[in-house]
């Protein structure tokens, strides 16, 4: 059994309704990392010093040493950066949720205090702003435990939220597993939050950002100007904003760092963004907090059987019948790269295809010989599967007066004699009139042009029986 772990797929192309407060057509929410006294540093007893998201070209790690430049640019943030981001949206009414990194907080005792004050939502951003990627699982759960124990007795209450940023292939499931969190943010997948499920546990993840994020003003390429920033920022406000005009809502994430965007002219372009966020009526500026409330609220998780989880007889069983009397066609697609993509209609739709179209032309046709006539003996006497008596009840196959039965049956007779299988049609895409329409026109196909229509026609009975199923 070959499983792909990644989901692809999402919420497809019918995404929910978020149904933000006030109607909001957009939900913009701002995050201020707050990492400063958190970096790699020798004084914090690391092998070397920071070098990730400064004004410092190029910079590299100082093993054993303190790097002077690099230590002095993460204090302004703390300094100066984070005063000038607080003037700004507590005069713009517009609350933040800072991804506190916990040792970061432990040593700025004044900006966590004003933090609490503005009432901004303060979640964990790990122990440490440093790697994860190579910790082993019980160095990063421990760490995970330790940010949470620290974050708690510095704050006054535990984070509820969290995001590392810098974080392993096993971040969002150990701190799933440590539990107590409304949300977990260490994703980029979504414009929308959504429900993971980890083990027992339904997580709901609300993703982040790092294009929408003035990290780009260290990184390249990135902003040069604070108007690159504030430009993209209106750009992608307006097209969200467009969007939920048009139904389709969504959520938008600024990402934010003390020691870049707290710069005067980096700044500027955010504040025009302000500015025109605030020129727009019905748009919601909430913490992450509010958001996750409001999402497990309205949008509660709703747990289904999943056929890429099930054990082969489960999945057999449910989904042998799709291919009439075909269970190969199941078993078969069992053995492919099933994962959370093919646990929606066409997703399996789309891999019990796959496994009928590369069997045999023999092993195809006896899958359209396992289809019975329309309307035939079968039907009369009550044999048909549950499916293929629903589905001619459903086209009034099952109410034919003498003469349309003796037409069914001619016909029927004369399309085996003929080709040699029976003929298949899709009948919820028909009524009686059309039915016997199609009948006449395809009966005088050569046999290959009818064996492929046969084929496409047994395909699409498969995609109407699992839509009956699955979302």
């Amino acid at each position: 059994m070959k499983r792909y772990t990644r989901d692809m797929r999402g919420y497809g192309p019918n995404a929910p309704h978020p149904q933000w407060p006030g109607n909001a057509k957009v939900a913009v929410q701002f995050v201020l990392n707050y990492e400063e006294g958190g970096e790699n540093c020798v004084l914090h007893g690391d092998a070397a010093s920071e070098a990730f998201l400064s004004d410092i070209p190029g910079a590299s790690q100082w093993a054993g040493q303190r790097h002077w430049n690099m230590e002095s640019i993460y204090e302004y943030g703390a300094r100066s950066g984070f005063w000038r981001l607080h003037r700004l949206f507590t005069s713009a009414g517009i609350p933040l949720t800072i991804y506190g990194v916990a040792t970061a907080l432990a040593r700025s005792p004044e900006q966590v205090a004003a933090m609490r004050a503005a009432d901004w939502e303060i979640a964990s951003h790990g122990l440490k702003w440093v790697e994860h990627k190579d910790m082993t699982e019980e160095d990063e759960r421990a760490a995970i435990a330790e940010a949470v124990r620290l974050h708690t007795e510095v704050v006054g209450t535990p984070p509820r939220g969290w995001y590392t940023g810098r974080c392993s292939e096993n971040t969002v499931r150990l701190v799933a597993e440590h539990g107590g969190f409304d949300y977990v943010s260490d994703t980029y997948d979504d414009d929308l939050p959504y429900w993971a499920e980890i083990g027992s546990h339904d997580q709901l993840i609300i993703p982040y950002t790092l294009e929408a994020n003035d990290m780009r003003f260290a990184t390249a390429p990135g902003w040069v100007t604070g108007d690159d920033f504030g430009r993209y920022l209106i750009d992608a406000f307006d097209t969200l904003y467009a969007e939920g005009i048009e139904g389709r809502p969504a959520m938008m994430t600024v990402g934010l760092h003390c020691r870049l965007i707290g710069r005067p002219g980096k700044i500027a372009g955010l504040k025009r963004f302000i500015a025109h966020l605030q020129s727009h009526d019905h748009v919601w500026c909430p913490r992450r907090i509010d958001i996750a409330a409001h999402w497990a609220n309205t949008h509660p998780p709703a747990r289904f059987e999943r056929p890429s989880q099930m054990p082969k007889d489960r999945f057999v069983s449910l989904y042998g019948s799709i291919f009439e009397h075909s269970p190969w066609v199941a078993e078969r697609a069992y053995s492919l790269e099933l994962g959370p993509a093919h646990d929606s209609a066409i997703g399996l739709h789309n891999a019990l295809c796959r496994a009928f179209r590369s069997a045999t032309e023999e092993e195809r046709l006896a899958v359209l010989n396992a289809h019975p006539d329309l309307a035939g003996k079968l039907a009369s006497a009550g044999r048909l599967t549950a499916e293929s008596t629903s589905e001619q009840a459903g086209a009034g196959l099952d109410m034919l007066t003498d003469e349309e039965r003796a037409t069914f049956t001619r016909l029927n007779t004369d399309y085996v004699a003929k080709h040699g299988f029976p003929f298949i049609i899709a009948v919820r895409d028909h009524d009686k009139g059309s039915i016997l329409a199609q009948f006449h026109k395809r009966i005088d196909n050569d046999r290959a042009t009818e064996f492929s229509e046969a084929c496409r026609q047994v395909e699409r009975i498969a995609a109407f029986r699992l839509k009956d199923m699955l979302p």
